[in-house]
């Protein structure tokens, strides 16, 4: 009979080879019973059914032998912090840990080399007790990595510990920022740490538009870790902090009450809350006790509060009504759902009495963080699993407290090396580390509602944002923001995240006194009722823009004086503005320009009156000044120089072009030269004498007398309006010819353009200041020599005010320096800034600055209609004419041109000379040569054999008339 049997043992193959000698042994002696029974022919059955025994129990004990040689598995103890084992936290975290080495052991990628042995201690809530649990773990119990503790101040002083023992330190619940400081190579974070959700903190922030949050931390390691990382994120959107609301750990109900009605008389709605899950159920209780849940507030819980939601009972969850939430997004896998399965079946078996116990995220990191130590231990691949001694001191080294005498763990670097490249699928999604921190992927949007319903409406991601769900389109326009909210108070509009505070507190306004110019802002202080009344045209607009917002702002003017009872300067607008940086004003109503080095410190509106610093300068009469060479002012030096040499020019081209055929251009060389000049310079007047024959020449000079009429009419208009029309011109046009012939200007007192006036260059005695306008009118008047100033250099808006009153004796050049115009100012991230720009572009977009502008400078707008002309004549350049002598210079190249080649093609040896001889000696020789040669000469017409021809057609005729028979019958009956 043949038996066969599967065998499945888990181990090396060398332990199936007492199983196969048993095996051939056991054949032998089947061999030996069947001869046997051959021989005495007995029946073979018991023999076979006692072989068959024989058989099993040897491979049983064989089988025991082979597993209990393969399953020597190795025992590493492991350390276990927690607080307050008994509390249903605890209970549910150990419960993950010991499901997570199950499921570590009976996986098949295991190979049961190793198994873990859990020192589990209680730190009972305390950092000393923690920090005794640690030190017993390591020196006594020889622990080769610790999982916890609860809090980031324990885990402060275990990783010191853990690195001076080697041992890992692996926290799934220590989030503080601040440990990652400490760069050690031992601790491993297995959850997310605080500092990765400010950025989606911060992006809500960004989405409403709230430009200030109040952070309220609990004031441990564990709230302060994460606020430098939140007050980087908020800056990033343009929101700030006004105010950090600090709670102690162990706050009583009374000092919660005091904090809250603090914030309560605050503008600020938007509270982003960050402490234990116990600490703010507490604040979240009183906050509705006070009212501090209805609407118009916000409320955002970090991970620290929001990944316990699940846990609280209803009271706490229904005073959350309304907040959001932030924490880690968890996929929701058949993984997860089948491990929440098993996990609440074990739970309820090993705690029957406990029915209110949830699976939080904790838990799950619990889970993820034991299943990385046991895979990181078994990928270690060593057998020596303890401590060696670095001292040779005996009585040290048994020393349970002395801290000197540590031993190191021999299998300390490999565990860290191996928890570094330990990578899985875990429960909460990728698991893996670098540089000892748990890499974080998004983050779950989620809000408070009703009955403690929690209700995700959006998720954030660092590459996508803020989305409404994770997908693979996620990036589309629809799936961007956030879904619908309710809010605090069942209300579903969106908070404007400030309020005027409910205590009765008003809007403190800060008004200058004195500032020389009553039509912006004037302050009187009525003595009897000790009441400030402004008025001016900045109130007004202020006033207006203040009744167009949708809600109700009270406020009071307060004045600030800029001088002395004496008169002496006291303070500057740069002073007012301070004020509100220090917080002594929240606003400033005054004609404040908007300045680079103040926006550091306060935020300005939008600007209510045009921008620009000008100067302003007497004006003088130019008619006043004339001299003998008054006439050559219309034209410019190099308009005269042109047509100077566009006279010689065009004198050279006519004399070219005649003096051949015409002799009226011939004779001795200084007679053609003065004919020819006489000839060009004549035709300003056209009064020359001299007839052109040639076609080119004609050509010529056509469009030359058309360049000399326009020229004269330009010259002659020009001049006609410089004497006639009063000429007034500023007496300085640019600030540097005040600097270089060192004049004095003046600013108003207070101004920042004493600044501009430094940085430009000017020596600072040679700068005064005036209060008034009737001041700066005075020191004009007398000029620099007289004591006066030579300029005033002021804002274009005080500039205009101030030729309201004097527009016939002054004018302003520029604007010389670019300003942004005034505006009001307001605390730097105040919400109500964006508003009041809103209300202001209402306001100068309407009806109503147009009323304003006519209540207060109704006087500018009669001036100028009254102003005398203020000319600036300029000269007549080259480069308005520049295009006429082209056409000219063209023109005559062109017949220049022409004519030489005409010149060079053809052999005419005849010259006509046209127009009447000169009577000089040379003339006499001439004719008498011709007489000689039996040549007719006749005073109109000539004709002299040469090789030339550059004779017109009408030329041609004249000679066919002068050489005909009937012509020399004519001459001899004259004679």
């Amino acid at each position: 009979m043949c038996f066969r049997a599967r065998i499945r043992i888990s181990g090396s193959a060398g332990c199936l080879a007492p199983i196969l000698a048993l095996y051939k042994c056991h054949l032998r002696i089947l061999q030996r019973i069947t001869i046997r029974n051959n021989m005495k022919k007995t029946k073979p059955t018991n023999y076979l059914t006692c072989s068959f025994l024989l058989f099993l129990v040897s491979l049983n004990f064989s089988l025991a032998t082979a597993v209990e040689q393969n399953t020597s598995t190795i025992a590493v103890n492991v350390g276990v912090i927690l607080d307050d084992l008994d509390s249903i936290t605890a209970k549910v975290w150990l419960s993950c840990i010991n499901m997570a080495l199950s499921d570590f052991h009976t996986s098949p990628d295991s190979s049961k080399s190793t198994r873990l042995v859990l020192n589990i201690r209680d730190s009972r809530a305390d950092v000393v007790d923690a920090a005794a649990a640690g030190l017993d773990l390591i020196k006594n119990v020889q622990v080769q990595a610790i999982i916890g503790p609860k809090s980031s101040m324990q885990a402060n002083f275990l990783i010191d510990l853990g690195d001076k023992a080697q041992v890992p330190l692996i926290s799934f619940l220590a989030t503080s920022p601040s440990l990652s400081s400490k760069g050690s190579p031992y601790f491993f974070r297995a959850t997310e740490i605080d500092s990765s959700q400010v950025r989606a903190i911060s992006n809500i922030i960004k989405n409403f538009g709230w430009r200030e949050a109040v952070p309220i931390y609990v004031d441990n390691q564990f709230g302060e870790g994460v606020l430098p990382y939140l007050v980087d994120a908020l800056q990033q959107v343009k929101a700030r902090i006004p105010y950090r609301s600090v709670i102690p750990p162990m706050a009583t109900d009374d000092q919660l009450v005091a904090e809250l009605y603090k914030l309560m008389t605050m503008q600020t709605r938007v509270f982003i809350v960050h402490m234990s899950y116990d600490l703010g159920s507490r604040v979240f209780g009183k906050a509705r006790e006070l009212g501090m849940m209805n609407e118009g507030y916000v409320w955002i819980m970090t991970d620290g509060l929001t990944n316990y939601l699940s846990t609280l009972n209803d009271s706490v969850m229904n005073s959350m009504e309304g907040s959001l939430g932030v924490r880690p997004y968890v996929p929701r896998t058949k993984e997860l759902i089948d491990f929440r399965v098993r996990w609440r079946r074990k739970f309820q078996q090993e705690n029957p009495a406990i029915d209110t116990a949830e699976l939080d995220f904790f838990g799950l990191w619990a889970y993820d963080a034991t299943y990385a130590l046991a895979t990181a231990i078994e990928n270690v691949g060593t057998t020596i699993f303890g401590f060696q001694n670095t001292t040779s001191n005996t009585s040290m080294i048994n020393s349970s407290i002395d801290l000197e005498t540590f031993r190191v763990s021999q299998s300390g670097q490999l565990l860290r090396q191996s928890l570094s490249r330990t990578r899985f699928k875990g429960l909460t999604g990728d698991f893996s580390f670098v540089n000892g921190e748990l890499q974080s992927s998004a983050f779950e949007i989620v809000n408070v509602n009703g009955d403690g319903a929690v209700r995700t409406i959006g998720f954030w991601t660092s590459q996508g944002g803020l989305l409404k769900k994770i997908s693979l389109n996620s990036t589309n326009a629809n799936n961007v923001g956030l879904r619908s909210i309710i809010w605090p108070g069942d209300s579903t509009s969106i908070p404007k995240g400030w309020e005027i505070p409910t205590n009765g507190k008003k809007l403190r306004v800060g008004v200058p006194v004195d500032n020389g110019f009553p039509e912006f802002v004037k302050v009187v202080l009525d003595p009897i009722t000790n009441t400030t009344e402004a008025t001016g045209s900045c109130i007004d607009i202020f006033n207006a823009a203040i009744q167009k917002l949708p809600y109700a702002v009270t406020y009071d003017f307060i004045p600030f004086a800029l001088s002395k009872p004496d008169g002496t300067p006291a303070s500057t607008y740069n002073d007012l503005v301070q004020q509100v940086f220090l917080g002594n004003f929240d606003a400033v109503v005054a004609a404040t320009t908007i300045r680079g080095n103040r926006s550091l410190y306060v935020d300005f509106t939008l600007p209510f009156t045009e921008s620009g610093v000008g100067m302003l300068v007497p004006m003088k009469d130019q008619n006043k000044s004339k001299n003998a060479w008054f006439f050559l002012q219309p034209l410019a030096k190099d308009l005269w120089l042109s047509t100077v040499c566009c006279f010689i020019f065009i004198a050279f081209v006519i004399w070219f072009l005649e003096h051949r055929i015409n002799g009226d251009f011939r004779g001795n060389p200084w007679r053609q030269i003065s004919t020819s000049f006489w000839f060009s310079f004549s035709t300003i007047t056209f009064s020359q004498r001299e007839r052109v024959v040639s076609n080119s020449a004609r050509f010529v000079v056509l469009i030359w007398v058309f360049v000399i009429m326009i020229l004269t009419q330009s010259y002659t208009a020009s001049l006609t309006s410089r004497l006639t029309i009063q000429q007034l011109q500023p007496t300085y046009t640019d600030i540097n010819e005040l600097i270089n012939n060192k004049e004095y200007v003046g600013y108003p007192e207070g101004s920042f353009v004493y600044e501009l006036l430094i940085q430009s260059g000017f020596d600072p005695s040679m700068i005064r200041v005036y209060k008034s306008i009737d001041e700066c009118d005075d020191l004009l008047t007398k000029g620099s020599r007289k004591g006066g100033i030579s300029a005033a250099i002021d804002e274009t808006p005080l500039i205009r005010l101030f030729l309201a009153k004097f527009c016939s004796k002054y004018t302003m050049v520029g604007p010389i320096f670019k300003t942004d115009g005034f505006a009001f100012v307001f605390r730097k991230g105040s919400p109500l800034a964006p508003d009041i720009s809103r209300a202001i572009l209402n306001v100068t977009e309407g009806d109503e600055m147009k009323e304003i502008e006519k209540k207060w400078f109704s006087k500018q707008t009669e001036c100028s209609t009254t102003k005398p002309m203020v000319s600036e004549s300029k000269k007549l350049g080259l480069d308005t004419f520049w295009g006429l002598f082209s056409v000219v210079g063209a023109a005559s190249l062109f017949a220049l041109l022409i004519s030489t080649l005409y010149f060079c093609t053809h052999d005419d040896d005849s010259v006509i000379v046209t127009g009447t001889p000169p009577n000089d000696a040379s003339n006499s020789d001439f004719n008498d040569s011709l007489g000689e040669q039996g040549t007719a000469v006749d005073q109109r017409s000539l004709i002299i054999p040469m090789h030339i021809g550059t004779e017109s057609d009408s030329l041609n005729h004249q000679i066919l008339a002068n050489t005909s028979p009937q012509h020399e019958g004519a001459e001899e009956n004259n004679a």
